[in-house]
């Protein structure tokens, strides 16, 4: 059933209170859902919305009743015990937390199938529509719903604000935490809850198979525009609200679809181009990095080998095939060194449409012997590192910026090692040697 077939009239206030339900729930989801992604939670969700189906089973079987407050309290207890079904079996066995979460998801959810399945086969009268808690129904959603959905969202996160300071540490550094005081245990266990209590809240708006989703996806599309915590969850509950808007927005304009699968769909699109066009994080921004550095590298890898043949040479040009000899990627190199020409800082002399001979500008000259001097400054930090008493970084050495307080002592260990580079036809001309 979709909103269409009673979202008919505008100004109907029951499409508002939706909207507002709906809203509501993907702000919420998007707040706890970032706490629960830093803290590497991201099936949590899942298993609590699977966890609650045997709790609203249980609750219709012994109310009879389909209030949603009795389904909440059903679907809190069963969320709870199996969040400590969980945490019994990762402290109590050797059993690891992702094996751990697959298996009480599974048989939660197994229990939850087979109560519904009894139910639709025994004599209760009033057993219809709760397979809707399956894939959600939000179009059933009526005033007392989100009054009830709203008051508990409200609660959440007025008490995510309170402990905000407890919750950060236990995202980052719950160790710290523990050696200042802090009870993290039980810090963990509220966390554990506010998730609970925001699934079951969730359960008829978006459905026990995609509560996850709102949990988790507009964190992870936050979490490419910031790695500040409180800017990510404020996108991450922006990112949360737009979902469930434009979710219900399009189930209600009358293309006869679900809203909750319709919600995470907008939330997954975000999460689609936040991946794309991120700043920083995104893919695109990675490409032209990448894009820069190949270029930067090859620049550098020219310049360099350039330089070494004609320092070896003590000459001014080299010929392109015995540059070629020594550096096979010459040729595949061809557009850089063009390049280079265009800025004035090579020289290509052609035979033909061949590049016959090659050597450096005044210009070039100046930018080798600096490329060449700074990466053998890098191979003389590397090789004393320890006389330096500083590790030279890892990853991407190329890139690694020389401290200025290491300077006087890397230009010491050049000399020492006679790999000052030194050769320069201005500076040796009328037979004048450095």
């Amino acid at each position: 059933m979709s909103l269409s077939h009673w979202w008919i009239l505008p100004g109907d206030p029951n499409a508002w209170w939706v909207l507002s339900g709906t809203t509501l729930l993907g702000l919420t989801g998007g707040v706890l859902g970032s706490f629960a992604f830093l803290r590497k939670r991201g099936l949590m969700g899942d298993v609590l919305a699977h966890a609650a189906l045997p709790g609203i089973c249980l609750a219709f079987m012994l109310t009879g009743s389909k209030h949603p407050l009795w389904f909440l309290l059903g679907a809190a207890v069963t969320g709870l015990a199996a969040s400590l079904v969980i945490t019994g079996i990762t402290r109590f066995s050797r059993i690891k937390e992702d094996a751990a979460l697959g298996l009480v998801l599974s048989v939660f959810f197994g229990i939850g199938i087979v109560l519904l399945t009894h139910i639709q086969h025994s004599d209760h009268g009033n057993q219809s529509g709760l397979d809707s808690f399956l894939f959600g129904q939000a179009a059933s959603m009526v005033e007392s719903d989100v009054r009830l959905m709203g008051g508990v969202a409200v609660l959440l996160l007025v008490l995510s604000l309170l402990f905000f300071k407890e919750l950060k540490l236990l995202c980052f550094d719950a160790s710290f935490g523990r050696s200042l005081g802090f009870p993290m245990g039980r810090i963990d266990f509220l966390l554990m809850m506010f998730l609970v209590v925001a699934v079951v809240i969730g359960l008829q708006a978006a459905g026990i198979v995609l509560m996850a989703a709102l949990l988790i996806t507009p964190a992870a599309a936050a979490r490419f525009w910031t790695e500040r915590l409180n800017r990510m969850i404020i996108i991450s509950a922006i990112i949360g609200a737009a979902s469930g808007m434009i979710g219900t927005a399009i189930s209600a304009a009358g293309y006869n679809l679900s809203t909750g699968p319709l919600i995470v769909l907008s939330a997954t699109a975000m999460f689609a181009v936040s991946m794309v066009f991120a700043p920083r994080r995104g893919l695109l921004a990675k490409w032209i990095r990448l894009l820069e550095t190949r270029r930067r590298v090859a620049r550098e890898r020219i310049l360099s080998g350039l330089y070494d043949l004609l320092e070896q040479k003590r000459a001014e040009t080299v010929g392109a095939a015995e540059l070629e000899a020594v550096f096979p990627s010459f040729r595949r190199d061809l557009s850089v060194m063009k390049r280079l020409e265009k800025e004035g800082v090579l020289q290509l002399c052609r035979s033909g449409a061949r590049i016959s001979e090659i050597g450096l500008t005044p210009k070039g000259w100046d930018e080798a012997r600096d490329t060449v001097l700074r990466l053998r400054m890098l191979d003389v930090w590397l090789m004393h590192e320890h006389e330096l008493d500083q590790v030279l970084p890892d990853r991407e050495r190329e890139e690694a910026e020389i401290p200025e307080s290491i300077r006087p002592k890397l230009m010491e260990l050049i000399k020492r090692h006679n790999l000052d580079p030194s050769w320069h036809p201005r500076l040796h001309e009328g037979g004048s040697a450095s």
